[in-house]
């Protein structure tokens, strides 16, 4: 039986290095999908992400990082997250993201789910704030507080 791997990807019309340096510097994700971190994502670091949105502080353990191509990060001791970044024409970028693997239950069919709505969420986020300067997630999630 295959195991459960989130998946999503997108292209964005920005350059590589721009891409890249959107989800690993602090000062840059912050503005359009977490609320805070402790840091640049570099290998071997551990940082805490904490979502304006989702209650509590997350902790991510970087394993790689190979600029501008590759992140590897747990912040699910059962999985990791692996981030490709492939450099197309023109100045375009195609951004491939996985995580998993997980075997096949009920459990895990819904973190499937729920990962990768996320995952797409978090390009989404990406692409908009690159490409026009709008941040999605602000007041998307506000109803799951405030009902």
């Amino acid at each position: 039986m295959l195991p459960l791997i989130a998946q999503a990807s997108i292209q964005i019309l920005k350059p590589i290095d721009q891409v890249f340096e959107a989800v690993v510097n602090p000062e840059i994700i912050t503005r359009y999908f977490i609320s805070s971190s402790s840091g640049r994502m570099e290998t071997g670091k551990e940082l805490i992400w904490e979502f304006a949105d989702f209650p509590g502080a997350f902790p991510v353990q970087v394993l790689q990082v190979n600029p501008p191509h590759f992140l590897e990060f747990v912040w699910d001791p059962e999985t990791r997250v692996r981030i490709h970044l492939k450099k197309q024409a023109h100045d375009r970028t195609v951004v491939e993201i996985e995580e998993g693997e997980k075997p096949l239950n009920q459990q895990n069919l819904e973190w499937l789910v729920g990962n990768t709505f996320g995952w797409g969420n978090f390009l989404d986020c990406l692409k908009a704030y690159l490409e026009y300067g709008i941040n999605l997630r602000k007041g998307a999630f506000d109803y799951r507080n405030n009902p």
